[in-house]
């Protein structure tokens, strides 16, 4: 233990020898006797934290890994937040869990903490997306809620997301104060784990006929559904949670020919038929594109192991499969949305969209064009929801997303849905069918009446705590050297949203920005392009999120602007070193 520093081994002896299971004792100290001083190092150098998406790390032992002893100590936490906040009433929670290892094992443990700390707590019995947890956290009129995931994370991973009462994950202060009550548990002898059953009350089929009803009730073209009923749909779920509600509210909108990838529809946390389940990568839909061509679909829907984000993949001209990105399935959705809501006579001018700062402003011109305002927020869809919470009442929510696959369209949820956006997606694509369109024709259209806005996401893994530190030296080089020029053209404007500062470099005006506190940095040139620099909040990476644009005069010239854009993007890129 000498390799290691002081802080560290008083970490990993506690662990060795306090109230913990002996399993765990036995995997932390095989890695002592192997001298593994790095992955020790990893597993206890901090502990874990709330990101942009709550709890989120490898399994493992360790302070910095998510194992029941932590996942206990943030149920605690969360329950002394709950029990503190709402002082003269029963409080009441909602659980769910995803498909992942271990996944069902952390729920129970979160729901055993609560119930022992005297939480009702109403629990799925079987996994259940995402956004079904905002649902019901909502319908129930619960105080809070948890959801044990990692999204699209691989294999290795679990997470924790914690909700408020409106459904919402946690944002400051709430989230702040609930680390500040898990920092004060020292030991894990604080945290109670001893289950009362009665608190504890089995949730399932009732939730989702009451969540599978209301999505209908928000349909806007049941008539092109009836005429498009036979609409070829394929759908995988990844081995996720989607199995259970996407399907069914397919068919409740009124689809009658959804094609499932069978070798990947059973919940399997190994993930067995994919390298990571990532809806935004091409890997793991390749199932998926080789069933479509095989029937000869209308389209492609993929959701990630908690079924809140969907990538979708769409026939070209000559007939081939091509995958859409966030950006592009976003401004399809407000484009359709705010065309319909428009024809049915239902905008009044009082509508909003959302989306995040890194994603395509493309869906502000199409909003602009409707009168309708749009909103930006931070990374991260609790951003979204706290904004939509905030408003409730007042504007009325359309829809809204970010470029990372997830959307949202109605109120009915707090966070990104794929649930409700495969639906919406079968429902836009059987609209402009019935128009004698395909999908990829109003992708063209968009783009030619509002411009060919082009969008990179380039992401750089830097693990462990060295990553962590090469991470922060990276922002801190762009704040202190930003580029005179990128991709030919002069940045004329920095934001810094840790700082909360604007500059305009032409003038030296600097003016506050109205936004939370987050690492994040944006070069804007002249010529409109956006760079966005942020370290993710969920995982060890550092993101960078390039936006260019140009006008499309006609669609026959789209390929040819397009390549023209990924030079673009690819000089700003190596202008920026990465």
């Amino acid at each position: 233990m000498q390799t290691l520093d002081f802080i560290l081994s008083e970490k990993i002896n506690h662990w060795l020898q306090g109230n913990y299971d002996t399993l765990t004792k036995q995997q932390i100290q095989k890695l002592v006797d192997e001298e593994a001083y790095t992955e020790l190092t990893d597993a206890f150098y901090k502990d874990l934290e709330f990101g942009t998406g709550g709890l989120r790390g490898m399994m493992g032992p360790g302070t910095n890994r998510i194992n029941q002893y932590t996942i206990g100590a943030a149920t605690q936490g969360l329950s002394n937040y709950l029990t503190k906040k709402y002082p003269n009433e029963i409080v009441h929670v909602a659980i769910a869990h995803d498909s992942r290892n271990n996944s069902d094992f952390f729920a129970k443990i979160t729901a055993d903490v609560f119930s022992a700390n005297g939480i009702i707590v109403h629990l799925f019995k079987e996994l259940r997306p995402t956004p079904a947890l905002s649902f019901a956290v909502r319908t129930l009129n619960c105080r809070g809620g948890v959801v044990i995931t990692a999204s699209h994370n691989p294999k290795e991973y679990n997470g924790y997301k914690a909700y408020g009462a409106d459904g919402g994950q946690l944002t400051a202060p709430d989230d702040e104060l609930v680390m500040q009550e898990v920092a004060k548990i020292k030991s894990i002898d604080a945290v109670n784990f001893n289950r009362i059953d009665q608190n504890i009350q089995i949730i399932g089929e009732e939730i989702d006929h009451l969540y599978l009803d209301s999505i209908v009730k928000l349909s806007l073209s049941q008539d092109a559904i009836h005429r498009q009923k036979d609409l070829k749909i394929v759908y995988s779920p990844i081995h996720g949670t989607g199995i259970t509600l996407v399907p069914q509210a397919l068919q409740h909108f009124g689809f009658e020919h959804v094609i499932l990838v069978e070798e990947q529809t059973k919940p399997d946390g190994n993930f067995p038929t994919v390298v990571y389940p990532n809806p935004e990568e091409k890997e793991a839909l390749t199932l998926a594109l080789e069933k479509a061509k095989a029937v000869n679909a209308d389209l492609v829907l993929a959701t990630d192991p908690d079924a809140d984000r969907v990538g979708v993949a769409i026939k070209n001209k000559e007939g081939e499969f091509i995958l859409l990105n966030g950006n592009q399935t976003a401004s399809l959705l407000i484009n359709y949305l705010l065309a319909a809501w428009e024809k049915k006579g239902k905008l009044t001018g009082n509508e909003y969209i959302i989306k995040t700062i890194v994603t395509t402003h493309l869906i502000e011109e199409i909003a602009r064009s409707k009168n309708v305002t749009c909103y930006n927020t931070l990374t991260g869809f609790k951003f979204i929801g706290a904004l939509m919470t905030a408003l409730e009442g007042e504007k009325t929510f359309i829809g809204g997303g970010e470029e990372s696959y997830g959307f949202l369209i109605g109120e009915l949820v707090r966070d990104k849905d794929a649930v409700i956006s495969c639906a919406f997606i079968a429902e836009m694509t059987a609209f402009y069918k019935d128009q004698g369109l395909s999908l990829y024709d109003a992708l063209l259209n968009m783009y030619q009446q509002y411009g060919l806005y082009k969008e990179t996401l380039i992401s750089i893994t830097k693990k462990g705590k060295t990553g962590a530190e090469e991470i922060k030296t990276m922002m801190q080089n762009f704040r202190t050297n930003t580029p005179n020029s990128l991709g030919g053209s002069k940045v004329i404007q920095l934001k810094d949203y840790e700082l909360g500062k604007e500059t305009n470099l032409l003038t030296g005006i600097v003016s506050n920005l109205n936004f939370p506190t987050s690492d994040v940095l944006q070069f804007i040139t002249d010529d409109g392009s956006i760079i966005s620099a942020r370290p993710s909040g969920t995982e060890p990476k550092i993101k960078f999120y390039c936006s260019v644009k140009t006008d499309l005069p006609d669609k026959t010239m789209f390929n040819r602007v397009d390549k023209m854009l990924d030079a673009k993007i690819a000089a700003i890129m190596n202008d920026l070193g990465i």
